[in-house]
């Protein structure tokens, strides 16, 4: 229950938080939110750094798939004040940013080595996040 401050027999008026467009942004961001699926994440892994290349109509889908994945994990790595991020999980956050913010190229090869970099610093950070316990891995 909300206290209202109360002066001269007058109750202030209650305002919301936040404002009409900041709860559309939060509503958004909750609708489009995903949980985090670790055994999804090492699929992809293994289809963008696996013994054959990912196939051309579905290489695009794996790069975001692997942007998706890698901002997840970044996010998860920074959320919690009191448990700060390792360096190293710090160095993998900051080397990942301009790699998820590529362009997706229109050459094949040059897809699937985006996807592979992109798999790198993802693979790096989902196994920094399970060593440290942010996350569960894989069962």
């Amino acid at each position: 229950m909300s206290t209202a401050v109360v002066s001269e027999g007058r109750v202030e008026k209650w305002t919301p938080p936040l404002d009409a467009d900041t709860l559309k942004s939060v509503l958004a961001r909750v609708m489009a939110w995903k949980p985090l699926d670790v055994e999804e994440i090492f699929d992809d892994l293994d289809t963008a750094i696996g013994i054959q290349p990912p196939p051309v109509e579905t290489a695009e889908d794996l790069v975001e798939r692997l942007r998706n994945h890698l901002n997840q994990l970044s996010d998860i790595t920074v959320a919690d004040e009191r448990c700060p991020p390792t360096a190293e999980m710090k160095r993998l956050v900051e080397r990942g940013a301009p790699i998820r913010s590529e362009l997706t190229p229109t050459d094949h090869q040059q897809v699937v080595g985006l996807a592979r970099r992109l798999a790198f610093v993802t693979a790096n950070l989902v196994e920094a996040l399970i060593e440290a316990r942010y996350i569960k891995g894989a069962e």
